[in-house]
């Protein structure tokens, strides 16, 4: 197999497996080749200068001259084919060992034979041979080498009829000659060897920052790295989002001072670790600060999470302990609930009973029935569920719902009125507890929003960059100083209410990382906003 300028692996025809990188393999071939042309400039200079030795060209003075002039021709015309990569990596190396082994053979015999020392010059090439193309062509040079110095040795015997004769010197040449291929086969081995565990390392060290990367990314909690002066290294996409920036900042400050004051005050008392941020856009980010040291140098990790996210975890867990108190005090009080209920029904039954009797009788109906919607309420938290969120496309998902709920409640259709964004509205959200939400927002505003004096508006459109469901009824309002009690439970304003239904709802809106908010209309309208997660944001939860 030949090897081109474009391959990334050269390997010997000759060999099996080897290879070695095509950037480092041209530069080996390169040395070599200066080596070759200082080599062959020495030659000519000691032979012609009064420092050179007398061996120099002692048998034939022209073959000494002719293979030195020849040495320097081809090492330039090589040279111009390896700068200019003209030919194959593979042939120039082996065309170099070839003509290498051939003119040093012909030095050697012009210069007097084995004992001028010139055969120890044809161990560089071997040990280049086994380096440039290693495998089995290490031993192939070798052998070729040796075949030469013995060719050389009964040539000079036969020609000179020498007394002396050193074809024991050959034989040791030969045999260092197969020494220094397979050492230098073995030392490529171990180079290759090097050079895969090498690049096996680097390859995963570059896959693992490109998951580190995305994950960091993808976070749904935003991650900013600044250093002691607050000039920041790194933010990924959810602070940039929950900061409601266009791009990465150059430092604190421009965040927020707020975020700058508190970051100092963190340095200089570390117990202070984290802090409610309040945006603009009177948003809320809850803000935490880590140390995070490295090798040469001390970064911070300020970490900012959506208040929403923060408030979930804190409902979960508020959810798993009320749900256990609730649910063993709502057995414990259904059961004696139920004989009042009962004998009070069986008391009203009796004909002999004054009006001023039958009023007690149906007082303690009343409120059994009110008490008991409330442990209704109170065992429907008990049973409240992990959040199984789904993809929901909400125009067709709210036209469905509105369908059926009016329906379920024989209603006028008139009575409610849906409008819809143009925009694709797509929210994450569990569909049963979006359900449970809008049936106790739609049935508080048929109960409190003054139906008959006009439709009940249900909006789906994006604020804020999330998708939004409003319901809008025609009742007088919340008043201010109720405003802050409004999701609080058992707090109501009307004498049938157990205060529970909006308290719920919030809690089901925060378990999916939504928001559910009050506010006035424009027109002085009760609005119940929910904003929902957008499921088109791929983000990673931790």
């Amino acid at each position: 197999m030949s090897a081109n300028v474009t391959e990334t692996i050269f390997p010997c025809p000759f060999s099996k497996g080897y290879g070695i990188p095509a950037s480092q393999a041209w530069l080996l071939l390169k040395a070599f080749l200066i080596y070759r042309f200082m080599l062959a400039c020495l030659f000519i200079v000691l032979f012609y200068s009064s420092f050179g030795p007398s061996l120099l060209g002692a048998n034939n003075n022209q073959l000494y001259l002719y293979s030195s002039a020849s040495y320097l021709i081809l090492s330039f015309l090589s040279g111009v084919c390896i700068f200019w990569r003209v030919t194959g990596y593979t042939s120039q190396a082996q065309l170099l060992i070839f003509t290498d082994i051939l003119i040093l053979t012909l030095l050697m015999h012009a210069c007097g034979g084995i004992k001028s020392g010139m055969g120890i010059l044809l161990a560089v090439s071997i040990a280049s041979g086994g380096l440039l193309i290693g495998g089995r062509c290490a031993m192939f040079f070798a052998a070729l080498a040796s075949l030469a110095v013995l060719t050389e040795q009964i040539f000079a015997d036969y020609a000179y009829n020498e007394e002396t004769t050193s074809y024991t010197y050959a034989g040791m040449l030969g045999a260092s000659y197969f020494t220094i291929a397979l050492l230098s086969y073995i030392l490529a081995q171990r180079s290759e060897q090097i050079l895969q565990l090498a690049d096996q390392q680097k390859q995963t060290i570059s896959k693992l920052e490109e998951l580190n990367q995305y994950i960091i990314q993808h976070m749904q909690s935003g991650i900013i790295i600044t250093g002691k002066d607050e000039t920041i290294q790194m933010a990924n996409e959810a602070s940039l989002r929950l900061a409601h920036l266009p791009g990465q900042p150059d430092n604190l400050e421009y965040i927020s001072k707020d975020l700058s004051r508190a970051f100092q005050v963190w340095l200089a008392d570390s117990e202070q670790n984290f802090v409610l941020l309040q945006l603009p856009d009177q948003s809320e980010i809850h803000i935490r600060f880590m140390l995070l040291p490295t090798r040469h140098e001390v970064f911070y990790m300020i970490i900012l999470e959506n208040i929403a996210l923060y408030n979930q975890r804190l409902q979960q867990s508020k959810l798993a302990s009320l749900g256990q108190l609730t649910a063993s005090i709502a057995h414990e009080i259904r059961n004696p609930l139920g004989a009042i209920s009962h004998a009070g029904q069986l008391l009203s039954e009796n004909q002999h009973l004054s009006s001023q009797d039958r009023r007690l009788t149906e007082i303690i109906q009343t409120h059994s029935t009110r008490v008991n919607h409330i442990i209704e309420d109170i065992l429907q938290l008990s049973r409240k569920t992990a959040s199984n969120r789904e993809k929901l496309q909400l125009k067709p998902w709210l036209k469905n719902y509105l369908k059926n709920f009016i329906l379920e409640h024989a209603i006028d259709a008139d009575t409610f009125n849906l409008s819809c964004t143009k925009d694709p509205l797509c929210a994450l959200m569990d569909p049963n507890h979006l359900k449970q939400i809008l049936d106790n927002l739609c049935q508080n505003a048929l109960k409190y929003g003054k139906p008959e004096a006009g439709q009940i508006d249900l909006y789906a459109l994006n604020y804020q960059q999330m998708p939004c469901i409003e319901v809008i009824d025609n009742g007088c309002g919340i008043r201010q100083e109720h405003l802050i009690h409004v999701f609080e439970p058992f707090f109501t304003t009307s004498s049938s209410g157990t205060g529970l239904g909006l308290y719920i709802s919030k809690g089901l809106a925060e378990l999916n990382q939504a928001k559910l908010s009050y506010h006035l209309t424009y027109d002085n309208r009760s609005c119940f906003r929910l904003c929902l997660l957008d499921a088109e944001h791929k983000i990673i939860e931790i």
